[in-house]
């Protein structure tokens, strides 16, 4: 330990221990814990331990006290428990009893503070600790703690009854674990004494017959199995086995979830994978026995696994499909869809459950359509996956939220009153229906597909939810009939699809909700991405009013439309779709071109999102080489700029970084500088070439930009910067444009900090407003010597490392952790303190 550590220590210890002097501030605590764990992992915990005694002193008061604070208490026994987890530090402790008094059934249980969770929690983490060898394993036995264990397992606070929980896991394995050389059988005689009180234990809980202790049991084993896959675990299973099949077999079934939890960990253990196993045979008896809505989660582990029986496989899909099989029934004839599930099943328990009230129906079907969902991109290992049936299911739900099907019985009848209107189901319904776009469909039901989207799509009764996931879905759907055309335009469907679609998204954007608006927003993004360079897409949205909907929406009065607008116009544009192409900027035009609207949008606009769209956009223009951008690049680069350092945004300013970066290599690259394959130059060509790239950056202020943003105050846009800074340097040291001359150039090199970095930025705007006019445009014949001189001279390895770190590294020290706790109770002078 630190030398002016261990002075300071004693001082602490006494505060902490004196009761007029309250640690309001926890997470010193936490601090002061996590630095004891570090202290004892590097060094002696016993030579710490004896060479400052006001450790053990802390300990003796805290027992004496019987006002102590929770906080108090709880922090003595972590430390205790810390410092016990070695050997010869628990004997050194024991000697004095601290531990007993600490830990034993009769230590803090007495004091009124236990009756605080954060004590009990405490005490288990002490106990946690400190089971690192088999000395304290025993003394656990020996003081009646694994009692206390077993007790804290029913705790009202289900933090402390967790940690009890996982607390029996860790002694239960550690125990196992020091003892796996002894062949074990499932006689109790053959375990360790530790292990035959928790396992005896859980036995106890799994007979008890009451719902509380037999899930506390499962939990464990959960937990255990979960975590330990040592072969003793098959044995423990062997034992448990009888007793948890008892479960199965009572009636009413209790702690299903649990059972379920129970049986995935195992499954998930490599010690129960292999085929031979009797987990299957409970997880096949648990399939019969849990109700629909129990069973589903556990079908749908077992369909995730590698290795299972394909009995049991089978027996799993058709527990998941049997919901939307009722569902088909109740609208057609059953034949009518062969495949979906067998006849035999009897699914009177299902059609209760559909039946019995909107929410137990919403909640079966929305459950079952998500564990579809999950399954639907494992599809191809399922060999009896029925695509088809399931396609035509959730096709048949989405009618009957909407009112469209034609009932076949009085269930259909009932069905359809429950699900009408029912937004929680369709927006599971419509998400499942854009992951079966990934299957092979035909073309019949490809047509309803469409018919039951448009549906929604239309509806003014869809919610804003419902309506962004029928846009989702809608998109899925036609990036599937994309992949199935031959052709390079689109297919004759897609071609029909869009032209029912933009007539519907014309209303959407003029919809009241801006939700509605900005999801339509969104969509119409992603259309134009996919499909703005095929000629029937072009046509289909250049005849509709879509295009100038969207660019009003530039002025939304929500920001977040703002936002989705300035992103569709600038993929509008940058496919030629926009109706005011971005460089006309003739003084007669009434309206303003988009370039200098979203330029506008960036200066004046109240709202972040909305910024930051535009310099994502402006930035993508850039990197694409969009047509307009490309006839003046230097001034739209310069403007650009000068907008962004003025940005109190840090996310903008970070992505003016971005722009600034695209534009910094397409210059070197034009001039030559990356091009590995272009014909050698000589020297003096190359630093020609150099010099004129490093003039075009200086003109448009790219430099200035960069280096201010060195000096910035939000660490994410200086470590940008530091980046593209880095990048630059390595690109002219190749060249050698780099190496300067003489002896101050050669004592300075990479010295300087970013304070000389602002007072250079400083002389070069004095400079620049001391230019007579016309002067100032026109870049300085020494700026180019002077970026070099920047990139030689500040540390930018160096400064990139200081921004890699935390903002508090520099007093992040034990000892200024020591001297705070210190400060905050006065003992210190004033500003001694490391406040941080």
């Amino acid at each position: 330990m630190d030398i002016e550590c261990s002075r300071l220590l004693p001082s602490v210890c006494a505060v902490l221990v004196d009761p007029k002097q309250f640690v309001a501030d926890d997470t010193c605590l936490e601090k002061l814990l996590d630095w004891f764990k570090t202290v004892t992992e590097s060094e002696s915990s016993l030579l710490v331990l004896q060479e400052n005694p006001c450790l053990i002193e802390l300990l003796f008061h805290v027992l004496k006290l019987q006002d102590v604070s929770s906080n108090i208490l709880s922090f003595t026994l972590r430390l205790a428990g810390i410092f016990a987890a070695h050997e010869n530090s628990f004997q050194y402790l024991q000697q004095g009893e601290v531990l007993l008094s600490l830990f034993s059934e009769a230590g803090p249980l007495s004091r009124p503070a236990w009756e605080d969770p954060s004590v009990r929690s405490g005490w288990i983490q002490g106990v946690g600790s400190m089971v690192q060898h088999e000395r304290a394993v025993q003394f656990l036995c020996d003081c009646g703690a694994i009692d206390v264990i077993f007790s804290l397992q029913g705790d009202p606070s289900l933090f402390v009854a967790s940690a009890a929980s996982q607390l029996l896991v860790h002694i239960l394995g550690f125990t196992m674990h020091s003892q796996r050389a002894m062949p074990l059988s499932i006689q109790d005689c053959d375990w360790p004494l530790c292990a035959r009180m928790i396992v005896g234990h859980i036995e106890e809980s799994l007979c008890s017959g009451t719902v509380p202790q037999i899930t506390q049991a499962l939990n464990v084993l959960t937990t255990l199995f979960g975590r330990c896959h040592d072969s003793w675990t098959e044995v423990l299973w062997m034992r448990m086995n009888p007793l948890v099949g008892s479960l199965l077999e009572k009636e009413p079934l209790m702690a299903a979830h649990s059972l379920v939890d129970l049986f995935l960990s195992m499954a998930r253990s490599p010690v129960f994978s292999h085929l031979e196993c009797d987990l299957w045979t409970s997880s096949r008896q648990a399939l019969n026995r849990l109700s629909p809505t129990q069973a589903g989660p556990l079908a749908l582990g077992i369909l995730n696994l590698k290795d299972c029986p394909q009995t049991l496989r089978t027996q799993a899909l058709s527990i998941l499909l049997q919901p939307l099989a009722c569902v088909l029934r109740a609208a057609s004839q059953p034949a009518g869809f062969p495949g979906l599930l067998d006849e035999s099943v009897n699914d009177s328990v299902i059609t209760d459950i559909l039946l019995s009230s909107k929410s137990s129906c919403a909640g079966l079907l929305c459950q079952t359509l998500a564990h579809l969902e999950e399954l639907q991109p494992l599809s191809h290992l399922l060999v009896d996956w029925p695509h088809v049936p399931l396609l035509s299911a959730v096709m048949t739900v989405l009618q009957f939220c909407s009112g469209l099907a034609t009932p076949a019985s009085s269930v259909g009848d009932r069905l359809c009153g429950i699900l009408i209107g029912c937004f929680r189901v369709q927006r599971s319904a419509l998400d499942f229906l854009g992951t079966l776009s990934q299957g092979a469909s035909p073309s019949t039901l490809v047509r309803q597909v469409v018919e039951i989207l448009l549906v929604y799509l239309k509806s003014p009764d869809s919610s804003p939810t419902v309506l962004k996931k029928a846009f989702q879905a809608t998109l899925k759907w036609l990036l599937s009939l994309s992949k199935t055309s031959t052709s390079s335009d689109l297919c004759p469907q897609t071609q029909h699809f869009l032209r029912d679609l933009f007539p519907i998204l014309q209303k959407r954007l003029c919809s009241p909700c801006w939700e509605v608006r900005d999801s339509a927003l969104e969509f119409l993004t992603h259309l134009t991405k996919h499909w703005g360079g095929r000629a029937g897409f072009r046509q289909a949205l250049l005849s509709s009013e879509v295009p100038e909907l969207a660019e009003d929406l530039l002025r939304d009065p929500e920001s977040y439309v703002r936002a989705s607008a300035v992103t569709a116009m600038g993929q509008l544009s940058s496919r030629g779709l926009c109706s005011n192409p971005i460089g006309t900027e003739s003084k007669n035009d009434e309206k303003k071109s988009l370039f200098l609207e979203l330029l506008e949008i960036l200066s004046t606009d109240s709202e972040g999102f909305p910024r930051r769209a535009v310099i994502q956009v402006f930035t993508e223009w850039l990197r694409e080489g969009h047509t307009d951008v490309s006839k003046d690049k230097e001034q739209f680069v310069t403007k650009v700029l000068q907008v962004v350092s003025c940005d109190l945004d840090w996310e903008v300013r970070v992505q003016g970084l971005e722009l600034a970066l695209v534009f910094l290599v397409q210059t070197l690259g034009q001039h030559g500088t990356e091009c590995p394959y272009a014909v050698e130059m000589s020297s003096l060509t190359q630093s020609t070439l150099l010099t004129e790239s490093l003039q075009i950056l200086c003109r448009v202020k790219l430099f200035e930009f960069i280096f201010s943003a060195l000096c910035d105050c939000d660490r994410p846009v200086a470590r940008k910067s530091c980046d593209i800074l880095l990048y630059l340097k390595a690109q002219l040291s190749h060249h050698g444009s780099l190496q300067g001359s003489g002896e101050a150039c050669t004592a300075s090199l990479g010295t300087q900090s970013t304070a000389w970095l602002e007072t250079t930025l400083r002389k070069w705007r004095a400079r620049d407003q001391g230019q007579p006019s016309g002067v100032a445009d026109r870049v300085d014949c020494q700026e180019p010597d002077d970026v070099l001189e920047v990139l030689r001279s500040v540390d930018l390895e160096g400064l990139r490392g200081t921004l890699a770190k935390s903002s508090d590294h520099i007093e992040k020290s034990p000892q200024s952790l020591l001297q705070d706790m210190l400060a905050t109770v006065g003992i210190l002078e004033e500003n001694e303190a490391d406040c941080y």
